[in-house]
């Protein structure tokens, strides 16, 4: 079962409870134990920590959808091509994605329990910002309302304002982007940090090892995006520099 599977057939209300699970409430239960089964047989990681970051994605990304006061066909397309949402859940995908958008609750407490889900996971934290920097780059613009939205998310996520620039700066593509801020490190600093610091970024941010921490396998586009930044990166420093 795909993990859209999973939350709309109900894996996750009672499981997860708080904002994330009101969202879909309990539905059918028994299919998370399927789930869970389904995990143990293949070795996925925790199947509620996928549902878990699948309902956040779905549910920051309303919200984030409707921050510039309009929600355009093309975030939505965005958000169904991006996500790998198969044709014959794509309306019930939508169902919790409208459900989410008209919900009266904040986006903070939708932010503040993944965030709780995720405490010891912070790359996976990341990552569901690079998700939602997807959504918000679909009309081709991050609107000012979109990124004061996306910094109070990573604030709640527990990210510094250096974290965060960073994280802005992997998104922007590897034209614009400022190879040092999306690396996380300073102009001068020298080439034993600089090569020490992309190879941890490589291994924190592998898709694989985000996937053993709870990230879906239906996101892994977005992960293989953000490492093709950080390779960009550090291939104009090395260029720069010399760096072999």
């Amino acid at each position: 079962m795909s993990i859209w599977g999973k939350v709309i057939g109900g894996t996750a209300g009672f499981v997860i409870g708080g904002p994330l699970g009101a969202l879909i409430g309990a539905g059918a239960g028994h299919l998370y134990d399927k789930a869970r089964e389904s995990a143990a047989d293949t070795g996925d990681g925790d199947p509620t920590k996928q549902v878990g970051f699948t309902i956040a994605v779905i549910a920051l990304g309303a919200k984030l959808a409707k921050a510039d006061g309009v929600v355009t066909p093309d975030e939505i397309r965005a958000f169904r091509r991006v996500f790998k949402v198969a044709p014959e859940e794509a309306s019930n995908v939508a169902k919790v994605f409208n459900l989410a958008r008209k919900s009266t609750a904040g986006y903070e407490a939708y932010a503040r329990q993944v965030s709780g889900m995720f405490a010891s996971n912070p790359a996976v934290l990341e990552e569901l910002l690079n998700c939602l920097f997807h959504i918000a780059l679909a009309d081709g613009v991050v609107h000012d309302d979109e990124l004061t939205y996306l910094k109070n998310v990573s604030a709640i996520f527990g990210f510094s304002e250096a974290d965060f620039a960073r994280i802005r700066e992997q998104n922007m593509g590897p034209d614009e982007a400022d190879p040092y801020t999306v690396l996380g490190i300073p102009h001068d600093a020298d080439d034993d940090t600089v090569k020490a610091t992309y190879r941890k970024l490589v291994r924190e941010n592998h898709p694989d090892a985000l996937i053993a921490q709870g990230m879906p396998e239906e996101f892994v586009e977005i992960a293989n995006d953000k490492l093709a930044a950080i390779n960009a990166a550090y291939d104009r420093i090395s260029a720069q520099r010399g760096i072999r």
